[in-house]
């Protein structure tokens, strides 16, 4: 999500103190407390390789604590398992959450040669006079170097796992490191736990696009946070991490009998010639968060003859990687505060892609970006839309085998549209949506569905209710679009759309379903979603 978060949600006087406390306030973190029974890990890298060591930097306050790493693919298979190993409780920094937890190891361990590509769930369990805690972390283990690649690798969204991951007291949405409670932090640390359902979750929780529509009359209502906050999960788990988005692709493609392999944005920053060794790119869930490397890297690919398929939504801030990888920066709303402005780097101040000193429209990497889209199905952000894509170009080689006709709905009952999607500015011209390049996007490319978004709730004045989204977001882009916010550039700021676009660039190939929830449409076996899958990813990995 966008401003709203920062700045905390919009409400009515009436309800204002109340709603601030129930929506911005629940932390998960280190207790600080010996008294508290307590078990919490990380490693010092995302990705690992066979051979590789790996260091658990484990803190709990039991006496002893136990250990199950497994392969989380089509099916759970635990690879390794250790009990009662010795519990060491480790000081935690009050500012953890910007410059890292600073543990020591307790726990190494080197990657078997036969342990297999994927993602590895890590499970910490500690019992202390009956009671019982477990919490998780995830790493992503690559093949080796010496074997042949996959044809497809699997890039997971690290850059907005940690802007979301508000593990520790802050995150780039809110926090503790501002001078007001709310206040939002432009510097996070890979160095610190993943927060509660960022890696594992149990089934049923819910989605931030609603499994029903918005009644009209009723209350509005966020299902996910308000099951977040009675379980004691994070409310960030709908919007980041392996469990909510990219394990669901994983495990569908893993079941479809495609061959993948794994990485992170992380490993492009690190590697930005990764991409050169498979024929597709996939990106999938909530990619919100980019660094100027990471998107060179994608553009030198396509440009280069690769396929880069993405299911994904929200394409918006540059980011910055520091201190080796340690640390992500992202000034966003604020960004005259960072500090390149004014300097010869300033093109990587960590602002929004359309932005100045930025000036690098995100629609020239994927064909849409996310200030031309945004909210979709969450609240009452077209709470009463159809979620799905209407079909305009159904010739198209993507609907292949779907029997989808112009203007059918694709994906609804699977819900696939929100929670935020990526638009582009186009004209419809004899009832077919054409780019206008306005936004940079290449008006060559091809726009096959579209849906509506929107960057303001609507408040109907009804008693006792929160709007979360408010208007905040339009605010936001009526500023960054035209230089001003006045009534007619706020209307103007309030519309907006989702789109699946496909674009051949250079030597290459881009598809993109610009929405979060596409994923939703595997895990829930929408065989027009799937088909479609299949045949982006069968088109794209046919050379290989």
């Amino acid at each position: 999500m966008t401003n709203s978060e920062s700045a905390g949600p919009a409400t009515t006087p009436r309800t204002r103190a109340k709603a601030r406390h129930i929506l911005d306030n629940y932390y998960i973190g280190p207790a600080r407390d010996r008294n508290v029974l307590e078990v919490w890990g990380y490693t010092e890298r995302f990705t690992y390789s066979p051979g590789d060591r790996v260091a658990l930097q484990v803190s709990t306050t039991a006496a002893t604590w136990d250990l199950e790493i497994g392969r989380d693919g089509a099916t759970y298979h635990p690879v390794l398992q250790e009990t009662d190993l010795p519990g060491v409780h480790q000081e935690t920094p009050p500012d953890c959450s910007v410059r890292g937890c600073d543990w020591a190891a307790t726990y190494e361990f080197t990657i078997p040669k036969d342990w297999n590509e994927g993602g590895y769930l890590v499970t910490l369990r500690a019992e202390r006079d009956g009671d019982v805690v477990e919490e998780h972390h995830l790493f992503l283990l690559r093949r080796e170097a010496d074997r042949p690649a996959a044809p497809y690798v699997l890039v997971c969204a690290t850059g907005t796992w940690l802007a979301y991951n508000c593990w520790g007291g802050s995150n780039h949405y809110e926090g503790i490191t501002g001078p007001e409670r709310n206040a939002f932090s432009p510097v996070v640390s890979t160095q610190r736990p993943w927060t509660r359902g960022f890696c594992k979750l149990p089934e049923g929780a819910p989605r931030a696009v609603p499994d029903v529509t918005h009644v009209p009359g009723g209350m509005v209502r966020y299902p996910y946070m308000e099951w977040a906050y009675a379980y004691g999960y994070s409310k960030k788990y709908a919007s980041a991490g392996w469990a909510s988005y990219e394990r669901h692709f994983a495990r569908w493609a893993e079941a479809q009998g495609y061959e993948f392999d794994f990485a992170t944005q992380h490993d492009l920053e690190a590697d930005p010639d990764l991409l050169s060794r498979h024929a597709c790119a996939v990106f999938v869930g909530h990619d919100e968060y980019w660094s100027a490397n990471m998107r060179r890297a994608v553009d030198r690919f396509t440009e280069n003859g690769g396929r880069v398929a993405r299911f994904a939504g929200n394409f918006l801030w540059q980011t910055r990687i520091e201190n080796a990888g340690r640390t992500q920066v992202c000034y966003k709303y604020i960004a005259t505060q960072d500090p390149l402005v004014g300097t010869d780097q300033e093109h990587l101040v960590t602002a929004a892609w359309e932005v100045a000193p930025v000036n690098w429209p995100g629609a020239q990497t994927f064909g849409a970006n996310g200030l031309k889209g945004m909210y979709a199905g969450l609240g009452r952000c077209t709470g009463q839309g159809s979620n799905g894509f209407t079909v305009y170009r159904p010739q198209h080689w993507a609907f292949e085998g779907t029997q989808l006709g112009y203007g059918d709905q694709l994906g609804a009952s699977s819900r696939i549209f929100g929670y935020e999607v990526d638009g582009v500015d186009c004209r419809m011209e004899d009832g077919l949506p054409f780019a206008t390049g306005a936004d940079g996007a290449d008006p060559a490319l091809e726009i096959l569905a579209m849906g509506l978004a929107t960057n303001v709730e609507p408040d109907h004045g009804t008693w006792g209710e929160t709007v979360y989204i408010g208007s905040a977001d339009a605010a936001f882009k009526a500023l960054s679009l035209f230089g001003e916010i006045t009534p007619e550039t706020l209307d103007r700021s309030t519309r907006g759309n989702g789109v699946i676009v496909s674009w051949k660039r250079g030597k290459g190939e881009v598809f993109t379903a610009g929405t979060c929830e596409w994923v939703m449409g595997l895990a829930r076996h929408d065989w027009q979603v799937e088909r479609i899958t299949s045949n982006v990813l069968d088109r794209f990995g046919a050379e290989w």
